[in-house]
């Protein structure tokens, strides 16, 4: 790999890495000479972001975790160091849409489900890593939602928005607690971005017609390209935040979707 690469000597933890952005944004670290470690909860679906790594001549390890249990965490983060002795840059993306269902009828199962699948798994994802990275600083991004901030007329959707209200606020607060440390933080918030996020989305039929509002939007709700976003767009944003040109920018949260949240 060429050495002026943005990326060159840092280590890259990528969780959900194994589709849509978390692929997208690995690979393009990969790209600007970043190590990359994959983390999914089935390695396999892991292997064809390694596959694409090696391919450009770049770096990736697979380890198999479920980022919602701490003691998977950990080991995640025992293993990278072994293989990598350091670790500089986090995309903490792993997560659910979970089941889509009006609140009178979420079971608290359900609800539990999401929380712990996005919002505990980013805390464990970040604490975890802090005695790593307080050395030599670092950068985390976070993967929140348009869902979480901007956009609340996505019926049914109580628990996920709630998750991803909770990773801002987190990352926030994490920010300002780890500037000591040259440790930044930043929270992304997609739009609709083609991605399999929906696969394990499960709504209810027509239960949600009892609390749906009608939302009217005008001719195409895509202001910008009129269409959904790439993985490979936000993979970009990923590569900036993750590197020297975003050093100042810290506990931001940074909207990219086309403007289709202002709607």
């Amino acid at each position: 790999m060429s050495h002026n690469n943005k990326l060159e000597g840092k280590v890259a933890l990528v969780t959900g890495g194994g589709s849509g952005m978390g692929k997208a944004s690995a690979i393009q670290l990969a790209k600007e000479g970043a190590k990359v470690a994959v983390i999914d909860i089935k390695e396999e679906d892991a292997q064809e972001t390694k596959k694409e790594i090696k391919s450009i001549g770049g770096e990736a390890f697979i380890i198999e975790a479920d980022v919602s249990k701490e003691e998977e965490i950990q080991q995640c983060y025992k293993q990278l160091i072994d293989h990598f002795g350091r670790l500089d840059i986090i995309f903490a993306n792993a997560g659910i849409n979970g089941k889509i269902t009006p609140i009178e009828d979420m079971a608290v199962e359900d609800w539990d489900n999401t929380l712990e699948t996005n919002l505990r798994s980013t805390f464990l994802t970040v604490k975890h890593s802090i005695p790593y990275m307080k050395k030599e600083g670092g950068s985390i991004i976070i993967t929140s939602s348009v869902n979480g901030n901007r956009v609340f007329s996505n019926f049914g959707f109580s628990a996920y928005s709630s998750s991803k209200a909770g990773q801002m606020a987190f990352g926030k607060m994490a920010a300002l607690e780890l500037a000591r440390y040259q440790i930044r933080v930043n929270i992304i918030c997609p739009g609709a971005i083609q991605t399999s996020i929906d696969e394990n989305t499960h709504p209810e039929e027509g239960a949600l017609e009892k609390i749906k509002i009608p939302v009217e939007y005008p001719e195409g709700n895509q202001p910008l390209q009129n269409r959904p976003g790439r993985p490979e767009e936000v993979a970009d944003l990923i590569v900036f935040l993750a590197s020297d040109s975003s050093r100042h920018i810290t506990g931001t949260e940074l909207y990219i979707d086309g403007a289709g949240s202002l709607l």
